[in-house]
C-alpha cells in the first residue's frame, strides 16, 4: 500500500477530477464548441487518409491485423484500438487542416479525438460520454503545457504538442475506462515515460514524421498508458512531485499549479482554434487579412508591387519560407494573391511551388517579426500593408483571425469546411449525414454506429 502522504494535493485533485470527469455535465457553450471541434477533426482525419502521411499509416497498419476493436477512418479496416488511433491520429495532422490550441501551440484534437472515438466504439458508449472525455483531454493537454510554459519548453528543442497531447489522450482514455484515482495516477506516470517529440520534425518536407509525431504518436502512447493502468500496471503514483519529478526533469521554473487551476470552470476548448484556411496555424492571421484586403479593394495580382506582413516572431519562425507548402507563409500568400482565395487543393499543390507566376509573386512578399504584437497570445494575428504599382497603399490588421478563440467559426463555417474535406472521400450525401451525426453526438446511444458513416 502506498503511503498516502506521498501523494501531493495537486495530484490528488487532478486524478480525482479525471476519474470523475464523465459524471459532470458540460456547460452548453462548451458542448457547442466541442461539437464544432469534433466535426472539424473528423473531417481532417478523413481528408488526411488520402494524403501521403495517411497512405503511409495505412500501409503500416494494414499487415498488422489484430483484434477487431475500432475502425480506421476512411477505410474498411477494423483493427486494435492502438493501431486505429495511431492511423487516425496521423491522418488528422496529415495536411495542417486540424484544430489547434493557440496559447500552447498544440493540436489537441488530432490525438484526443481518435483516442476517445476508438474507446467509445469498442465499449459501445454513448456520444455524451465521448464528448465529455474529449473536453477533458483538451483541458489536460493544455494545462500540462501551461504548467511548463510551452514557449520555453519548445526552446529546449522539444515539441510541445507531442508532449501535451500524450497527456490529453491519456486523460480522455482513463476517464472512458473508468479508472479510479490511483489508476489514473499510474496512467499519468506512464504518459510521462512516453514523452517525446523533438523539433527536428519541422524539417520533414513530406509531413509524414510530423503527422505521426503530432497526431498518431501521442494518441497511441496516451491510450496505451491508460490501458496499461487499467490492466494492472503500477508504478510511481505521483510523477508530478518528489525528487526528481516531471517538472524538474523537463524545465526550470515550472508552474505545477497550472495543471489544476480552474478545472471544471475554465474549459481550454474555449481557447481552441479551428482553422478557416487549410494551412498552418501561424498562417491564419496573414491569410485572414490578405483575403479581407483582396475583397475590400478588389485587388488583382498584376496590381501588387509589395506585401509586408507583420506577425509575432514565435509564429513566423514556424512558417517562414518553409519547404512544406501548406505551412510556408510566403508561398500561401502568393497563391492567394494569384487566385483571390485559397482552396484545400491549392494549399497542398507542390507543383505550384515551381510555378514561375507563384515564384515571382512570392518575391514581392516580405514577412517581418513584430514585437508590438508578440504578447497577443489568444488569437492568430497580423498587420499587413500592400503597396500597389500606382504607389497607393492599403493596410489592415487582425488580432483575432477567423477561427481563433475570440473569433470562432460557427456551425455553417465548420460545415462548409468539413464538406470540402470529406466529400472527396465519402461523397456529399454521406458527408452530410456524418456531419449531422457528429453535431448530434450527444443524442447518440452508441458511438459505434458512426463507423458505417466514416468507412470508405
Amino acid at each position: 500500500m502506498k503511503n498516502a502522504a506521498t501523494i501531493s494535493p495537486l495530484m490528488r485533485k487532478l486524478s480525482a477530477y479525471i476519474a470523475g470527469a464523465l459524471k459532470r455535465r458540460l456547460p452548453d457553450e462548451v458542448a457547442e464548441r466541442a461539437r464544432l471541434h469534433l466535426v472539424d477533426v473528423v473531417a481532417s482525419m478523413l481528408s488526411g487518409s488520402r494524403q501521403l502521411p495517411g497512405m503511409r499509416a495505412i500501409a503500416y497498419i494494414k499487415p498488422l491485423g489484430g483484434t477487431r476493436q475500432a475502425g480506421v477512418i476512411g477505410t474498411r479496416m477494423v483493427t486494435t484500438m492502438l493501431n486505429a488511433v495511431l492511423a487516425n491520429g496521423t491522418f488528422g495532422h496529415a495536411d495542417e487542416t486540424d484544430d489547434t490550441h493557440p496559447p500552447t501551440r498544440s493540436h489537441p484534437g488530432t490525438s484526443v479525438v481518435p483516442t476517445a472515438l476508438a474507446l467509445s466504439e469498442w465499449l459501445k458508449l454513448p456520444g455524451e460520454r465521448m464528448l465529455r472525455a474529449m473536453v477533458l483531454g483538451y483541458d489536460v493537454c493544455a494545462r500540462t503545457l501551461l504548467s511548463l510554459n510551452a514557449t520555453r519548453y519548445m526552446a529546449t528543442g522539444r515539441h510541445a504538442g507531442a508532449m501535451g497531447q500524450t497527456f490529453g489522450a491519456t486523460a480522455a482514455a482513463a476517464a472512458l475506462l473508468k479508472l479510479n484515482p490511483p489508476k489514473v495516477r499510474y496512467a499519468l506516470a506512464y504518459a510521462a515515460e512516453h514523452v517525446g517529440g523533438i523539433a527536428t520534425m519541422f524539417r520533414d518536407t513530406e509531413h509524414i514524421e510530423k503527422a505521426y509525431a503530432m497526431g498518431g504518436m501521442p494518441a497511441h502512447d496516451g491510450l496505451s498508458s491508460a490501458l496499461m493502468a487499467a490492466t494492472g500496471f503500477t508504478g510511481v503514483e505521483d510523477v508530478f512531485s518528489g525528487d526528481p519529478n516531471f517538472f524538474t526533469i523537463f524545465i526550470d521554473r515550472a508552474e505545477p499549479e497550472a495543471m489544476v487551476r480552474g478545472l471544471g470552470r475554465d474549459y481550454e476548448i474555449l481557447r481552441g482554434g479551428i482553422k478557416r484556411w487549410s494551412a498552418g496555424g501561424p498562417c491564419q492571421g496573414p491569410l485572414h487579412v490578405l483575403y479581407e484586403l483582396i475583397c475590400a479593394h478588389k485587388i488583382r495580382p498584376e496590381q501588387v508591387e509589395k506585401v509586408v506582413a507583420r506577425v509575432p516572431a514565435t509564429e513566423l519562425k514556424v512558417v517562414d519560407n518553409r519547404d512544406m507548402v501548406d505551412i510556408s507563409l510566403q508561398h500561401l500568400l502568393a497563391v492567394m494573391l494569384l487566385d483571390g482565395t485559397l482552396t484545400f487543393a491549392a494549399s497542398h499543390d507542390y507543383r505550384r511551388a515551381a510555378d514561375p507566376k507563384v515564384r515571382r509573386m512570392r518575391e514581392r512578399i516580405e514577412a517581418i517579426p513584430d514585437p508590438a504584437i508578440y504578447n497577443q497570445v489568444r488569437g492568430w494575428r497580423c498587420v499587413m500593408e500592400i503597396t500597389l504599382k500606382d504607389g497607393s497603399r492599403v493596410t489592415a490588421q487582425t488580432m483575432a483571425a477567423k477561427g481563433s478563440p475570440d473569433n470562432p467559426l460557427n456551425h455553417n463555417d465548420v460545415t462548409e469546411k468539413a464538406l470540402d474535406l470529406m466529400a472527396p472521400v465519402l461523397g456529399k450525401a454521406r458527408s452530410r449525414a456524418l456531419i449531422a451525426a457528429l453535431f448530434d453526438i450527444q443524442k447518440l446511444e452508441n458511438v459505434g454506429v458512426l463507423r458505417k458513416l466514416y468507412s470508405a
